[in-house]
């Protein structure tokens, strides 16, 4: 039986990071963990590291010294096929500019991410209009990118995320190219995620999705962090 006075386990772990881009550090010994369950912001100039952290989260680079874990797996420790393995089991990415393909229909964008890890078609699609229900855009599953908002293109992202059941997603400006009104819609939609137990992990330059969507704010500067804060979320 669980204690309930236990914290979450940790989900994430960062030790002494570092990523050396010649004469340049874009990390600077980088430790962080994020719990099962967090919803962590990460702030901070352009330049000062954020993206190079996500990066190395999400196993698409390596650290010049330095150790991450994410889920139990250490990243240094797994060849490319592994990495490429990880990130398509444990983990998803949401993006500024949605990165859909134009050439498939919302149903087969999300359905696809699924059908890349090996489930059946079939079951691909179930999950994936199951997704597009909850998220209220099943309306718009046959229609192309090109004929969607920006707040529906960006549910869609958030569906293909969400296809293989990740235990971290990652968005990086996830509001960044969308008008006030759709920036709102994915802000709850982020923080309805987190309510069910959704690990999130969040770059943004936005202080008002920081303080909307996360439980601690992560300052960066410099590729350090130079500041944390746990908070309420404003309702």
């Amino acid at each position: 039986m669980n204690d309930a006075t236990q914290p979450p386990p940790v989900l994430v772990s960062m030790d002494g990071l570092r990523k050396e881009y010649g004469d340049t550090a874009a990390l600077d010994g980088v430790s962080l963990q994020i719990r099962r369950g967090e919803a962590v912001a990460v702030m901070g100039p352009s330049g000062s590291g954020k993206s190079t952290m996500l990066n190395m989260i999400a196993g698409l680079d390596r650290p010049t010294a330095g150790a991450v874990t994410v889920d139990g797996k250490d990243l240094n420790g797994l060849n490319e096929t592994g990495r490429a393995l990880f990130r398509r089991r444990t983990i998803s990415m949401i993006f500024q500019f949605f990165n859909l393909l134009d050439d498939l229909t919302v149903l087969d964008n999300v359905a696809l991410a699924a059908q890349l890890t090996g489930v059946r078609a079939q079951q691909a699609r179930q999950r994936a209009l199951e997704l597009l229900d909850e998220l209220g855009i099943a309306d718009r599953r046959d229609l192309y990118p090109a004929a969607l908002s920006g707040g529906e293109r960006q549910r869609a992202a958030v569906a293909r995320a969400l296809v293989n059941r990740p235990a971290l997603l990652l968005a990086d400006e996830p509001t960044g190219a969308l008008d006030s009104h759709a920036g709102e819609q994915v802000m709850d939609l982020l923080i309805d995620l987190n309510q069910i137990g959704q690990t999130l992990l969040i770059v943004t330059h936005d202080p008002n999705l920081a303080q909307r969507c996360a439980s601690r704010i992560v300052e960066f500067a410099d590729g350090r962090i130079v500041g944390e804060r746990t908070l309420e979320r404003t309702p």
